[in-house]
């Protein structure tokens, strides 16, 4: 148990945290949605009412959906773009897919390779394109999840002034779903710019999304 909590302690750590931060979030939004309820005249509802009601989910999805937008365009970005300097990119030069040597598929591989990259065609190419595809479809999910969620929670409150409820379409279309997606998005693009830009200047000793302490500010794909 000591040497699984050792060799996985980075991915624990950021589960507990977000555990912890998910609780938090439905305490205190459980005690705003109920501040909100008697200021209108509505009925308190418990906890548990709160955190599978669609005010919780669509505010849990559209972070969601910000956050893995986020990761998938940086994940490609960095395929094609470099910044020099900077430890989250490649070196000037490496831009693209890479060759089959550099990156140890097929005749290429390591003995302790994974099998997918060993083999050839369909397999390769997605498996070479797996985390992607993955951070892409998480994405899909949760904006749809918030579309959805954003729906009910919208036609909810229309009902309570007595407006018509719209359509999904009519929603996803609606500037109220883009404000809030907008919102989201242009913090995790922020997000990012500041990490690649700031990671050429600054450093973080022992870290390896910073470059050593000593490092030129020049050096490219070169971590602490």
């Amino acid at each position: 148990m000591r040497r699984f909590v050792r060799d996985n302690a980075l991915s624990l750590f950021f589960l507990v945290l977000f555990a912890l931060a998910l609780a938090g979030q439905s305490v205190a939004g459980t005690a705003a949605y109920n501040d909100r309820q008697l200021a209108e005249g509505g009925a308190p509802v418990s906890w548990a009412g709160y955190v599978t009601s669609s005010d919780f989910a669509v505010d849990v999805a559209e972070n969601w959906q910000s956050e893995y937008l986020q990761f998938l365009l940086f994940i490609l970005a960095t395929v094609w773009w470099v910044q020099r300097g900077s430890p989250e990119s490649k070196k000037p030069g490496k831009e693209g897919p890479e060759s089959d040597a550099d990156q140890q598929v097929g005749p290429h591989a390591q003995p302790g390779s994974p099998a997918w990259a060993r083999a050839t065609g369909l397999r390769q190419t997605l498996y070479g394109n797996s985390l992607g595809l993955v951070m892409g479809l998480v994405f899909l999910l949760s904006w749809l999840a918030q579309s959805v969620a954003g729906l009910a929670a919208w036609n909810s409150e229309r009902l309570s002034r007595l407006q018509d409820p719209l359509s999904w379409w009519g929603y996803v279309t609606s500037a109220d779903f883009w404000n809030r997606t907008l919102q989201n998005w242009q913090s995790e693009f922020l997000a990012v710019l500041s990490m690649v830009v700031l990671s050429v200047y600054l450093r973080q000793r022992g870290s390896p999304e910073s470059k050593p302490v000593g490092a030129p500010h020049g050096a490219t794909d070169v971590e602490g």
